[in-house]
């Protein structure tokens, strides 16, 4: 397979670290009667993400390792905020496994396309709506205007950018 392909599978593998992290957070603070949504979804990006380590390392790549911590996109206090946090973790995972399933072929492309409809459903199921195609870096994610950059870069810490000041006169 060419670098590309193990590029874009390093790339899902950090957006699943970063989804695991995430979950946390999410059970942590969502309301009781999504709670079992919240450990669902955990559980199957820690899945993705193992399954994602023996790919990269079949690909020929040292697979990329988890950060200590994710810098969270907004501060979560409230089961809402849970909500909203859920659903912009299954938006960032779409987009990058839409990356791989343009990268890959065959089987892997396969369970790259499985992996983005089963993030796109989710993040229906935690927003109440969907987005016309997901996983393309084109759509508006958050009603302020600014559209959503996924940062797919290996190790970054983030869990999400958007165009948005962040208070120091720079851009997140």
């Amino acid at each position: 397979m060419s670098a590309g392909t193990q590029k874009a599978a390093q790339a899902a593998l950090a957006a699943e670290h970063a989804a695991v992290y995430g979950y946390g957070v999410v059970g942590g603070r969502v309301a009781d009667g999504r709670r079992a949504e919240a450990t669902a979804a955990y559980h199957a990006h820690r899945a993705r993400r193992d399954a994602l380590v023996r790919t990269v390392r079949d690909l020929g790549g040292e697979p990329v390792a988890a950060e200590a911590a994710y810098a969270l996109p907004f501060a979560v206090p409230d089961p809402t905020a849970a909500v909203r946090l859920a659903a912009l973790l299954e938006d960032r995972v779409a987009y990058v496994y839409s990356d791989l399933v343009r990268a890959a072929g065959g089987p892997l492309r396969r369970e790259a396309a499985d992996a983005l409809r089963e993030a796109a459903v989710r993040a229906v199921r935690w927003r109440g709506s969907g987005v016309p195609f997901p996983g393309l870096a084109e759509r508006a994610a958050d009603g302020t205007g600014a559209t959503t950059k996924t940062n797919t870069k290996a190790g970054s810490g983030a869990i999400r950018e958007t165009g948005l000041p962040n208070g120091t006169g720079a851009t997140h």
